[in-house]
């Protein structure tokens, strides 16, 4: 029997709809942030994105992970589509490619009836960003010192807490987001126009919520 190709392997695990990706509710976002929200499948996500595209046996070899197991993962960020196959970047059949596919990924766990299953899920979700982050933060901190100058200047630690209203919570929350969001797309453009030039991989988080002094 012909070995499959990379694109027949990869059928069974396609988005049901690209046009969707970034607005599902309900119990698809349910499954969206069950996907996603795993420790290994986050790692394979920033090690695509940070490293560029990989082969699963490269990834295998690069986290310790079984062949096997670096698969399903996989095809579990494409179903929801976190990353892609990059088939043009195979020698031949036996080499499965991917890269990473950015995409929105937005939710309210308060969305969801307190007390059931779904409102569970998403504040797991919410749970695990935040560990995520933390483990972020905590590695800058350790490493972060021994980073050249320029690097250290150039990142930031900055809060404030200012008595504010709702909509101006609202405001600041929009207007950070939009932010973000445009950086990261001048970012991933620049790439395309100066790919030679050398870059970091740049974490950003943004909390805005109200919050009472904090008691030491």
């Amino acid at each position: 029997m012909p070995r499959r190709t990379a694109s027949e392997r990869h059928a069974a695990t396609s988005p049901v709809s690209v046009d969707a990706l970034g607005s599902e509710t309900g119990n698809a976002l349910l499954d969206v942030l069950t996907a996603f929200h795993h420790p290994t499948r986050r790692w394979l996500c920033e090690l695509l994105a940070v490293e560029g595209p990989a082969t699963v046996g490269s990834l295998a070899r690069r986290t310790g992970l079984a062949v096997g197991s670096v698969s399903h993962h996989l095809g579990t960020l494409h179903r929801y589509g976190f990353v892609e196959p990059a088939p043009e970047l195979a020698r031949d059949t036996r080499e499965s490619w991917w890269r990473t596919r950015p995409r929105q990924l937005s939710w309210d766990a308060t969305e969801y009836d307190e007390g059931t299953l779904a409102r569970r899920i998403a504040s797991t979700a919410e749970a695990e960003n935040f560990r995520h982050h933390v483990r972020a933060v905590q590695r800058w901190l350790a490493e972060g010192e021994s980073a050249p100058a320029e690097v250290r200047r150039a990142s930031v630690a900055t809060d404030t807490l200012a008595a504010a209203t709702v909509a101006q919570m609202g405001e600041l929350s929009r207007r950070l987001t939009a932010l973000v969001v445009e950086w990261s797309e001048e970012c991933r453009a620049d790439v395309e126009v100066h790919p030679d030039v050398e870059r970091l991989p740049v974490r950003v988080s943004a909390r805005v919520f109200p919050s009472p002094p904090v008691q030491p």
